[in-house]
């Protein structure tokens, strides 16, 4: 069902790092960036050869600028349209490559978070070179939903809820049936839910589910098919089990994680992000709203601590 696209016939002789296209059907393209780490999002581009749409950006000036590369290359118009996923600036901190001729679409949580957010990735990885990032947000948003036409290619873009953040966006083809998830899921990775809802990034997987895809674009990592929403439920789930037994022996989150035995997630990128979750599935059980911000200096200096006392680095 996948393939690697005609316009990349040296991906056998690329580094693993290498960025790479998958076309899952015609006029469809993924850009995937490994190992889909931290900053190392996946990308998409739907075009008719005549407008092309693009689906989120990169988290550096250089790797935008090879996005944009892979456009051309790829043969289409650089994208009229650039839809966000989410705020996050792995997703987003390349919009300005592409505007002021494209028009950049997201949710309307995702513009004010973005624009709350600003600089947030050079304050959280000083040593990462970003280039000149200027903060790009949607010049149009949406409520729950929204259709873009490329061409004969029916786009639609459907707000989850409160998921990944408060500000997630779901880019299906129906027509085609590939869907852009953003980071909704994580192949191979750990989800990360310190700016979303447990609860609600499990409603989320049901929305995705009706879907009926084929073909899923995750946000991070190799393409994949409907069966990463079964593995990103049974880890969610784990989650508010570990949450629910520690809170009621009243542990802390990093308690909590320090003891998990994670099983069948423990070969997951990120596995430091599980303390996130806890934090985040604990102000749930507090009553807390979904998507009420955390104390994310706490957040990371538990993932550094889940991680060796080593803080998290950012791959791009």
């Amino acid at each position: 069902m996948l393939s690697a696209c005609q316009s990349d016939p040296g991906r056998a002789q690329m580094s693993v790092d290498d960025p790479y296209l998958v076309q899952p059907a015609p006029g469809v393209y993924a850009y995937v960036q490994p190992d889909g780490g931290w900053c190392l999002n996946n990308a998409g581009f739907v075009s008719d050869g005549g407008r092309t749409l693009l689906v989120d950006t990169a988290a550096t000036e250089r790797r935008a600028l090879a996005l944009r590369e892979a456009v051309v290359a790829a043969g289409v118009p650089l994208p009229r349209t650039v839809v966000n996923t989410h705020h996050h600036g792995d997703h987003t901190y390349g919009n300005s490559v592409f505007t002021p001729e494209a028009l950049v679409l997201g949710h309307e949580n995702a513009r004010a978070e973005q624009l709350a957010a600003g600089h947030q990735l050079e304050m959280i990885w000083p040593a990462t070179d970003f280039g000149a990032i200027d903060i790009t947000a949607p010049d149009l948003t949406y409520g729950d939903r929204a259709t873009v036409h490329v061409g004969g290619t029916e786009v639609r873009i459907l707000h989850p809820g409160v998921a990944h953040t408060t500000g997630d966006s779901v880019v299906w083809l129906p027509a085609q049936r590939v869907v852009f998830t953003g980071d909704l899921v994580f192949a191979g990775g750990t989800p990360f839910l310190a700016m979303g809802s447990l609860a609600g990034s499990l409603r989320a997987l049901e929305l995705l589910r009706s879907l009926d895809a084929e073909t899923v674009v995750p946000g991070h990592g190799p393409l994949t098919d409907p069966s990463a929403y079964d593995s990103t439920e049974r880890y969610l789930r784990y989650v508010a089990e570990l949450a629910r037994e520690g809170h009621a022996k009243g542990l802390t989150p990093l308690e909590v994680a320090r003891q998990a035995d994670l099983g069948e997630f423990a070969a997951w990128r990120e596995s430091e992000r599980l303390v996130a979750n806890v934090h985040r599935a604990y102000a749930e059980l507090a009553g807390e709203p979904e998507g009420a911000p955390l104390d994310i200096l706490a957040v990371l200096r538990d993932m550094t601590v889940m991680n060796g006392g080593t803080p998290i680095l950012c791959h791009a």
